[in-house]
């Protein structure tokens, strides 16, 4: 990402929420809905912590030191616990205001709690002291928080404006120490040979070298975090981009054939021959039932038919090929051939008809006209390969075998059938059954000419006609 020249405190705001959109925020559906559910579950499990991080401190203030002044401890933990519950619900994907501000609140809050005199102790040490308690160890459990659900650039600019506020913190104490520092006096008259030692005794010393040395660590530990945080984005919008491509797999494939495709590697482009299962399906007189409809109208029935017509599909382990208008194309045995290629075909076109028969009876309870369906089936050798160029492939099925099987189906008008199938499927279906009753209920059309077939083919036909 190309550097912006900002500069002063716009430096620091950019660092937690920058004011664009970075160029590798994600605009896909699948990116941005990972994205989202991981601020999500990230902010939840981080108030989760946060929660059980300051019951842990709460109770062990008044284990290590039993005073009365811890109960001012104890109250701004409190603060912390609410401020986090404030943090879970301004918590966005985008840039939120509200949500830098609770941020920065942290860091205020803690600042104050360490560098600030408690009211309630009884003991007027110089402020100075209150940096002798080691309590800047505090910010690192902050930090922790972030890295659970912020992203890797919220968690750099988090670790700036610390840095920040904490040499904030340093400078107004310096600023506040008194001209006349009478315990400093006493330390060095004390130890008049080693200054080093009145040095470091000394409670009006605010010890720039270690405050330096807790700024620099914090950063240096933040920077570490911030790149994990960023390997872990990286890799889940890559989790992300297998899932879209799943998806877009069972647009096309049966769940098991989507599975075994995300098993192996680039199967689709390993072009060659097998027999396959082919089936059409077709809406019949389709011209003359969208002439008086809306345009509307025809997508939503279309939309219907289709739904129902894929749910089947995928059903009997087939594979959508393509949408036709007011049809489908649909294979079986692709991209991986089964014991039962042909049977699946034929149940599932079977199916199909028995859904077209209760969709119709619906459309006729609310006053619509019904949808009639044809079905036509052919078994046989087609090729199978990746179509297209280096940026956008399509598995296809050719050959003659789909010719044959798009023709059968128009046949059904003629032969006065719902569902036709050609002797070579009808008998690929005995074998896998080993029934040879298996389509009994169908009737055998001798002679039938089919255009792109020399001679005639006995085609067999189920159903009553489909116009």
């Amino acid at each position: 990402m190309a550097k912006q020249r900002v500069g002063g405190w716009r430096y620091f705001l950019e660092g937690i929420a920058p004011t664009r959109r970075p160029p590798d925020l994600p605009q896909d559906d699948f990116a941005r809905a990972a994205l989202e559910r991981h601020k999500r579950e990230g902010m939840m499990l981080a108030v989760r912590a946060r929660w059980f991080a300051l019951a842990v401190i709460a109770v062990m203030l008044p284990i290590v030191n039993f005073r009365f002044e811890m109960i001012y401890y104890e109250a701004f933990l409190i603060l912390f616990a609410l401020n986090g519950w404030a943090q879970l619900r301004a918590a966005r994907v985008e840039r939120s205001g509200l949500e830098v501000v609770l941020l920065l609140l942290d860091l205020v809050l803690m600042t104050i709690v360490v560098v600030a005199p408690n009211p309630l102790a009884p003991l007027d040490w110089p402020q100075e002291m209150q940096y002798r308690f080691h309590s800047h160890q505090y910010f690192y459990i902050f930090l922790a928080f972030g890295t659970l659900a912020y992203s890797w650039r919220t968690v750099r600019g988090y670790a700036m404006m610390a840095a920040l506020i904490w040499g904030t913190g340093v400078l107004i104490v310096w600023l506040q120490q008194p001209d006349l520092r009478p315990l400093t006096d006493q330390v060095y008259q004390a130890f008049p040979d080693d200054p080093r030692l009145a040095e470091v005794i000394d409670p009006h010393n605010i010890r720039f070298d270690v405050r330096l040395q807790e700024v620099v660590t914090f950063f240096l530990a933040a920077t570490m975090l911030s790149l994990t945080v960023r390997r872990f984005s990286d890799l889940l919008l890559e989790h992300a981009a297998v899932e879209r491509e799943r998806t877009n797999l069972a647009r096309y494939f049966s769940p098991n054939v989507v599975e075994e495709l995300s098993q192996n590697d680039e199967p689709l482009k390993q072009i060659r021959t097998q027999d396959i299962a082919v089936l059409f399906v077709d809406i019949v007189g389709f011209t003359k039932f969208a002439a008086d409809k809306s345009p509307e109208d025809v997508i939503q029935t279309l939309r219907a038919f289709h739904k129902r017509m894929e749910a089947e599909v995928f059903r009997h382990h087939g594979t959508l090929d393509k949408y036709l208008g007011d049809g489908l194309m649909a294979t079986f045995g692709t991209p991986v051939a089964t014991g039962a290629d042909a049977t699946n075909a034929l149940v599932c076109a079977r199916t199909m008809a028995a859904v077209m028969a209760r969709w119709n009876r619906d459309r006729l309870v609310g006053g619509e006209p019904p949808i009639l369906a044809s079905f036509g089936l052919h078994y046989g050798p087609a090729v199978l390969g990746d179509l297209g160029g280096d940026n956008r492939l399509e598995f296809a099925v050719i050959g003659n075998t789909v010719n044959v099987a798009s023709r059968v189906e128009a046949l059904t008008r003629s032969l006065g059938v719902q569902i036709a199938i050609t002797e070579e499927l009808a008998d690929k279906v005995r074998k896998e059954t080993g029934d040879p009753e298996a389509i009994a209920d169908f009737m055998c059309y001798e002679n039938c000419e089919i255009r792109g077939v020399d001679g005639t083919l006995p085609i067999f036909g189920r159903g009553a006609p489909a116009d």
